[in-house]
C-alpha cells in the first residue's frame, strides 16, 4: 500500500495562491492591464491591478499564512512567483520581504534563480536591494565570496545584482566589493549595468562623498557618460 504524501505545505501554497489569484481578480482592470504590460515592456500578462490595489492583498498573505518554517517560507514564495501574471510576482517578492527572518544565506540561491528568472528592472532590482542585499548585510562574511562571483557573471542581471545590493548599506557597505563590481563592469556597454554603477555610486555618495569623488577620480576616462553622469549627480 502507497503511503501519502505530506501535503500540509501544499496544501497551504495550493490556498495561498487561490487567495491571491482571487483577491486580484476582485480589483482586476482590463483597461489597465494593457498600459501596464506596454510600459514594462512585457508579453507577461497584467490582471490591471496597480501597487495600491495589491498592498492590501499582500498584507492579508502576510498575515494569514506566514511560512511556519523555511521549507514553507520558500514553498509559499514559489508558489506565487510561478503564477502566470506580473501582479502575482509582485506578490511573490513582498511577501518574501516580509520575512526577514528568512533573509539568510539558505535562501540566497532562491532569490538569485528569481533574479535569473524575472530578467527585467523592476523585479531584478527589488530582489537584489531589498532580498539579496539583506542577506549580505546580515550575513557579510559567509555571503561576499557568492556576490563576489557574480561580479562578472556571463548573465547580465546577476552582474547588476552585484553592483546594486548594496544600495541600503550605508556606512556598513563593503567598498572593497562595490568597487569591484563596478570597476569589472566599466567597460560594459550594456545600458543597465552603466545606470547600476551610477546608481549604486550615487547612493553612497550620500553617505562617503569623498570615496566615490576619488573613485571616479581615479576612473572618469574609463567611464561611460551616463554611469558618469549618475554617480556624480549630487556632488
Amino acid at each position: 500500500m502507497e503511503s501519502e504524501p505530506d501535503s500540509g505545505t501544499e496544501d497551504v501554497g495550493r490556498v495561498l495562491v487561490d487567495l491571491a489569484v482571487t483577491r486580484l481578480e476582485a480589483v482586476a482592470d482590463p483597461e489597465k492591464a494593457g498600459p501596464m504590460a506596454a510600459y514594462m515592456k512585457t508579453e507577461m500578462p497584467f490582471h490591471g491591478v496597480p501597487q495600491a490595489g495589491r498592498t492590501p492583498i499582500m498584507k492579508e498573505l502576510v498575515r494569514t499564512y506566514p511560512p511556519t518554517d523555511n521549507d514553507d517560507y520558500r514553498a509559499n514564495v514559489r508558489a506565487l512567483w510561478d503564477l502566470p501574471h506580473r501582479e502575482e510576482k509582485y506578490l511573490a517578492l513582498g511577501y518574501a520581504r516580509a520575512f526577514r527572518d528568512h533573509h539568510t544565506p539558505a535562501n540566497l540561491d532562491l532569490f538569485l534563480e528569481l533574479v535569473v528568472e524575472g530578467a527585467w528592472w523592476d523585479f531584478v532590482d527589488e530582489i537584489a536591494s531589498k532580498l539579496v542585499g539583506g542577506v549580505l548585510l546580515r550575513h557579510r562574511a559567509e555571503t561576499t565570496p557568492t556576490i563576489d562571483s557574480l561580479v562578472g557573471d556571463d548573465d547580465m542581471w546577476l552582474r547588476r545584482t552585484a553592483i546594486i545590493c548594496q544600495l541600503n548599506h550605508k556606512i556598513e557597505t563593503d567598498t572593497g566589493l562595490l568597487a569591484r563590481a563596478c570597476t569589472v563592469n566599466l567597460a560594459d556597454p550594456e545600458f543597465f549595468i552603466r545606470k547600476a554603477i551610477g546608481w549604486a555610486l550615487r547612493e553612497y555618495a550620500k553617505t562617503d562623498p569623498d570615496w566615490v569623488r576619488s573613485f571616479v577620480r581615479d576612473r572618469e576616462h574609463t567611464m561611460s557618460r551616463l554611469s558618469l553622469r549618475e554617480a556624480t549627480k549630487h556632488l
